[in-house]
């Protein structure tokens, strides 16, 4: 299994790089951090420092973005798909994670 991204979440990602001139073979890392109301909280930033990663990271490549992501959270992200959106319920990436067993109603924090 793999996180994967969906067109409009790709289409954001290359936005925010561009708007804030981040550098094209910078990769997006994804993690699991403790806090929230859920326990867990998603995270996401560019990670353009080779010698950050490690051996243990799986690294995936899907529509021109390039992710990251460490061991311990790819375990709780595995099959994850991350999604934006910029509708009524609000603007924001949004992570669809069959591994969660409960979610805060914000969307930003979970449990397994």
């Amino acid at each position: 299994m793999s996180i994967s991204i969906t067109e409009r979440a790709a289409e954001r990602i290359k936005k925010i790089r561009k708007e804030q001139q981040i550098a094209d073979d910078a990769k997006l890392r994804v993690g699991v951090v403790s806090g929230g109301c859920s326990g867990l909280t998603y995270d996401l930033e560019f990670d353009s420092t080779p010698e950050s990663s490690t051996e243990e990271d799986q690294e995936f490549e899907e529509k021109g973005i390039n992710l990251i992501c460490d061991m311990r959270s790819f375990l709780y992200l595995s099959g994850t798909k991350l999604d934006y959106t910029d509708g009524l319920n609000g603007e924001g990436f949004h992570f669809h994670n069959p591994n969660a067993n409960r979610t805060c109603s914000c969307g930003e924090s979970f449990s397994i």
